[in-house]
């Protein structure tokens, strides 16, 4: 019989959750764009050897996250305006048809969930949470249309739109206009109206977009 890999099984492990650990920091702003992946600094900061810190951002590679740029290395991507704007048009396409699914397939107990979720993130206002409550809530939507191709494709969106640093909800009044723009969303699901969750969802993600493009024009140039 053959003898199981050791490397793998101890690699395999340490590389997923360095991995889930980078994802964790660009989806926080801890990495941003342009920041160098260096994996000795990466190995210590882990404790771990720099062979599954190379599967990691093999990964994160493979998820469109990073880049080899000559004689750096490992980099955050930074987006330019078309993909950004290519981001927002599946989200769009993607999120509305989430919401068009829940009207039909979302349990009374999953959308009440939803409306304490929404009520959770208008408590928090403009807190570190707002941002983590936000993210539950769509997740939350998502896995209420009972579709597992919808919720992979959103799942790899997700990521890209990591990169685009910080949400949009820290800005003035973005977050208050958020949940209202949820309460719409939910009162359509609620209704079992498809059409109307659709085109309710449809406004909340352009909303968003218009945000992020004010603050891609308030960046220098060369740095959107």
């Amino acid at each position: 019989m053959a003898q199981p890999d050791d490397s793998i099984s101890a690699d395999g492990p340490q590389g997923n959750q360095a991995y889930l650990q980078l994802l964790s920091d660009i989806r926080d702003g801890r990495l941003v764009a342009g920041d160098r992946l260096r994996e000795i600094d990466l190995a210590e900061r882990f404790g771990i050897s720099r062979t599954p810190i190379r599967e990691a951002i093999r990964l994160l590679e493979a998820d469109g996250l990073i880049f080899h740029q000559p004689r750096h290395g490992a980099t955050i991507r930074r987006l330019d305006y078309a993909e950004v704007m290519e981001l927002y048009e599946m989200r769009s396409v993607l999120e509305g048809t989430a919401a068009r699914l829940a009207a039909r397939s979302a349990s009374d107990i999953e959308i009440e969930e939803l409306i304490a979720q929404n009520d959770d993130l208008a408590a928090a206002g403009n807190s570190e949470t707002a941002s983590m409550l936000n993210r539950q809530f769509h997740q939350a939507l998502l896995h209420s249309t009972k579709n597992r191709f919808l919720a992979k494709s959103m799942d790899s969106l997700q990521k890209s739109l990591m990169i685009l640093g910080p949400t949009t909800l820290t800005h003035p009044d973005r977050a208050a206009r958020a949940i209202e723009e949820h309460k719409d969303i939910l009162v359509a699901i609620r209704a079992r109206d498809g059409d109307a969750a659709e085109r309710a969802m449809r406004a909340h993600i352009e909303a968003a977009q218009r945000v992020r493009i004010r603050t891609l024009r308030q960046l220098p140039v060369g740095e959107e």
